[in-house]
């Protein structure tokens, strides 16, 4: 029993994780049609700026405050730089750009950093809780807690503000809106600063527990996707579903069978999900707007 649970506080831990990063894919995706691959380098931009922010001596809090704020004016750079002057080029034109963001952020990123693991303490000590006989880290709640909060504002920002409304309404039907008058280009950059942002506040939770580096950035994007393929393309509430699942899946597959399989699951379940049930768990259905 306290096996089992140790897996699956493990497993809701990285499936956290995961879940943010999708609702970044699914936010920039909803708002342009972009899949945007340099997701998971937000992530590794907000632990690794936190990390070494704090070794020179900022206090952890105000490191991890400047190293989200950065990161989200990368996020509006990525989109005023790259996808911005390619409006107009198609899908695979425009995930290749996102491609070579990521492969110019993590190569850009060992010579402002260095190519060493890194973790600073976590918020609320070191000492691990026992839950039914397991013993969790207490920033396992900090990455959980701070993923259903970011998750439950986000629901309330987009269904009870006027801003959130004209997201969807970008989300929805992006001609209709300029047509309505909102100006689009300011919500697909909004789109990216606030994907951004989620990415870089993962990234500052998990550190303490999963240590951060700069090539991490890679593996998060493809298990973020992998999320947002199992949830629903488009489908913010399915995609961190995905990402939960997904994170169980490994951990139980670490657990019970071996650690040699734990990235085995998420790209399973992505061909799998591909193949049989394209809209994934919330049966998106595509449509092509003329």
């Amino acid at each position: 029993m306290a096996d089992l649970v140790q897996f699956i506080a493990s497993g809701l831990t990285v499936g956290a994780v995961y879940a943010l990063v999708a609702l970044g894919f699914t936010l920039i995706y909803n708002a342009s049609e972009v899949v945007n691959f340099a997701q998971g380098e937000f992530v590794m931009l907000g632990g690794m700026v936190t990390v070494f922010l704090a070794a020179a001596g900022v206090p952890l809090p105000l490191a991890a405050l400047i190293a989200i704020a950065g990161t989200t004016v990368m996020g509006l750079l990525v989109h005023a730089a790259v996808i911005e002057p390619a409006r107009g080029a198609n899908a695979v034109t425009l995930i290749i750009m996102t491609i070579g963001v990521s492969l110019v952020v993590r190569g850009a990123a060992p010579i402002f950093f260095d190519k060493q693991f890194h973790r600073y303490p976590g918020f609320s000590g070191e000492t691990s809780v026992s839950v039914l006989g397991a013993s969790v880290q207490p920033q396992t709640f900090w990455v959980i807690g701070g993923a259903a909060i970011i998750v439950l504002a986000l629901q309330f920002f987009l269904r009870y503000t006027l801003f959130g409304k004209a997201v969807l309404a970008t989300a929805t039907d992006r001609m209709a809106a300029k047509l309505c008058g909102i100006n689009t280009s300011i919500i697909v950059g909004f789109s990216f600063a606030m994907s951004a942002a989620i990415g870089a506040i993962a990234g500052v939770l998990v550190t303490p527990i999963t240590l951060t580096s700069y090539d991490v950035g890679v593996m998060l994007s493809l298990k973020g996707f992998a999320a947002v393929v199992l949830g629903g393309m488009g489908h913010p509430i399915g995609a961190v579903a995905g990402g939960i699942l997904i994170g169980l899946l490994e951990s139980l597959s670490a657990g019970y069978l071996s650690s040699t399989y734990k990235d085995a699951p998420a790209y399973i379940i992505t061909i799998l999900v591909l193949i049989l049930m394209p809209g994934g768990l919330a049966g998106v259905r595509h449509v092509n707007r003329v």
